[in-house]
């Protein structure tokens, strides 16, 4: 079982319409909080910084991943089994919403 700490949410997301489209959240009952996140470096510094949106390029695809893009999910609402899934929906700009199932990993995996 994952203790309340926060989490890290890592996808890919794939746009197959030939406009650009925002990531603008994503939100699950499973978290109090769901936050997007990009790890930005500079020199040996890293930090993490809010962001509004994440633009999936026309016809490509936005890698959320260590190191890069991701989403926060704090405040755990109740104890998650590492290999069960919890329902997660995607929000994008243009006010489409996708409902996904993910699975819960441990931060090794």
């Amino acid at each position: 079982m994952l203790g309340d700490v926060p989490s890290g949410g890592y996808f890919k997301l794939m746009n197959m319409s030939d406009n650009p489209v925002g990531f603008v959240g994503a939100s699950t009952d499973a978290f109090g909080m769901n936050i997007p996140h990009q790890t930005q470096t500079n020199g040996s510094i890293s930090k993490m910084i809010m962001v509004d949106k994440a633009t999936v390029p026309a016809t490509g695809t936005l890698a959320f991943a260590p190191g890069g893009y991701h989403v926060m999910f704090e405040m755990m609402r109740k104890p998650l089994a590492v290999g069960s899934t919890i329902p997660v929906t995607f929000t994008f700009s243009d006010g489409e919403k996708i409902q996904v199932r993910c699975v819960v990993k441990n931060a090794a995996g």
